[in-house]
């Protein structure tokens, strides 16, 4: 077995059904990490366990299963099912406060999915995971702080309430996902 082939490159070959079931399953575990959910008083976003989820699944689907997993998500969440933070769902989730980031997640996991693949040129593989990690996380806060920013008419209030507040949680988010993407990986690989 080579140990550089990513897991995308292997559910390429997979069979559809199996590629759907696995989709369907990373879906539901964001789903999961929405549900552990700590309000913040100063913020209209909570912290949740939602990037953390994002980046795995990013991580180890690749890019365009990480994506779709995450569009799944999103649609199951607009058409009412309470998969969003807390509970929620509907399509006010993703115009609202919050929606930023839960739009930003297909892109975010296509991105954590892309670079921890595509990175090769001699850049040991746990810094591509740990980058990739970063960028994913990086797309998650661009998005929301963007449309916080859209929303209150003052980007630097949105930075304020959107990212400092979850700066230090993020950093150890990022360490777990690559953590896991690092050690599930190889274990999620089929041999041949």
């Amino acid at each position: 077995m080579n140990p550089a082939r990513s897991l995308a490159a292997t559910t390429a070959r997979t069979s559809p059904a199996l590629r759907t079931v696995r989709i369907a399953l990373a879906a539901l575990i964001v789903a999961a990490s929405a549900q552990i959910v700590v309000p913040l008083p100063f913020t209209p976003v909570p912290f949740t366990l939602q990037p953390l989820a994002v980046l795995v699944v990013g991580g180890l689907l690749g890019a365009a299963d990480g994506a779709a997993a995450l569009l799944l998500y999103l649609a199951l969440g607009a058409i009412g099912l309470p998969v969003f933070a807390g509970g929620g769902s509907g399509l006010l989730r993703l115009v609202g406060p919050t929606g930023g980031y839960l739009l930003a997640f297909p892109l975010a996991a296509a991105v954590a999915g892309g670079v921890t693949a595509a990175v090769r040129t001699g850049t040991p593989r746990v810094w591509r995971v740990l980058l990739a990690c970063v960028l994913g996380m990086l797309v998650i806060h661009a998005g929301g702080v963007a449309q916080l920013a859209l929303l209150g008419g003052n980007p630097a209030q949105a930075f304020r309430y959107g990212f400092l507040p979850f700066f230090t949680g993020d950093l150890l988010k990022v360490g777990l996902a690559a953590a896991v993407v690092l050690l599930a990986g190889p274990k999620l690989r089929s041999p041949g």
